[in-house]
C-alpha cells in the first residue's frame, strides 16, 4: 500500500484503470488509455492497475466494476468513475487537473 501512496502523490494528474484481462470492457479501455496517455504525454500519468494481481488494493479502495477508473492528484482522489470512457473525456478530466 506504500507504493501506492507514491504513485498518486505526485503534482501531475494520475489516471488509475483498475481492470482485468478477463473483462470486455477492460479489454476496451486498453486502447482508449494509449491515445489519453499519449495526447497528454508528461503532463499526466495513466497507471493501469490488475485488479486480480492487486485483490488488496482493490478491495481498500472499493473497486466493484470493471473498469474503474480514478483521477488523483497530490495524493487526493479527485474524480473516480465505473464503466468505459471515452478519449476526450479522459484528457478532458487531466486537463482540468493538470
Amino acid at each position: 500500500m506504500s507504493k501506492f501512496g507514491e504513485l498518486v502523490d505526485l503534482n501531475i494528474p494520475v489516471l488509475l484503470d483498475f481492470f482485468t484481462d478477463w473483462n470486455e470492457s477492460s479489454k476496451a479501455m486498453h486502447p482508449i488509455l494509449r491515445d489519453v496517455a499519449a495526447a497528454l504525454g508528461d503532463k499526466a500519468k495513466v497507471i493501469k492497475i490488475d485488479v486480480d494481481k492487486n485483490a488488496q488494493l482493490a478491495e481498500a479502495l472499493r473497486v466493484k466494476i470493471l473498469p474503474t477508473l480514478m483521477i488523483y492528484k497530490d495524493g487526493e482522489m479527485k474524480w473516480r468513475q465505473s464503466g468505459e470512457q471515452d478519449a476526450n473525456t479522459l484528457i478532458d478530466l487531466l486537463q482540468e487537473y493538470a
